[in-house]
């Protein structure tokens, strides 16, 4: 094999890793570019949202159904107010009960959808009324140490 022949197959294989890393980072970061189909707009009002980020996975029985497009403060009322995309493939019900979960103990935050059984269904521009805040470990942790300290010092 030549010098040019070989050149040139080194080329290709590096640009085809180039490539292959410029496609597991969309992936990695959560950049999906396969679900740019047609979407419709649900809002959810929360007290705490945690570490719930734009872009993070809208899911139900353990499928993505939607991304968060938009997370902004209601100075009026003092919560967060999240701006879903939904794919329009996806119909749910208005006493849908929207919860913000963990992936894994200490993993990102995603917005779960737990259906409910309403004839009517959600329309483009809706607020779902049901929502579950996100789980402050930190919080949990406190009470839990607050509560047994308590017991301590009631048995004396």
């Amino acid at each position: 094999m030549n010098r040019s022949t070989l050149d040139l197959w080194v080329g290709f294989f590096v640009a085809a890793g180039i490539v292959a890393l410029g496609f597991l980072s969309l992936k990695v970061g959560t950049m999906d570019t396969t679900t740019a189909g047609a979407t419709y707009q649900l809002q959810a009002k929360f007290d705490n949202i945690g570490g719930l980020k734009p872009r993070a996975p809208i899911k139900s029985a353990g499928v993505v159904v939607g991304r968060v497009t938009d997370i902004r403060f209601d100075s009026k009322d003092y919560i967060a107010v999240v701006t879903m995309a939904i794919d329009s493939r996806y119909q749910f019900p208005r006493d849908t009960f929207a919860t913000i979960n963990t992936s894994g103990m200490l993993g990102d935050q995603y917005i779960g959808f737990e259906v409910g059984g309403d004839p009517e269904m959600f329309k483009s521009g809706d607020t779902i009324k049901k929502t579950q805040s996100a789980v402050v470990l930190e919080k949990l942790i406190s009470q839990f140490m607050f509560n047994k300290a308590s017991e301590g010092t009631e048995k004396k």
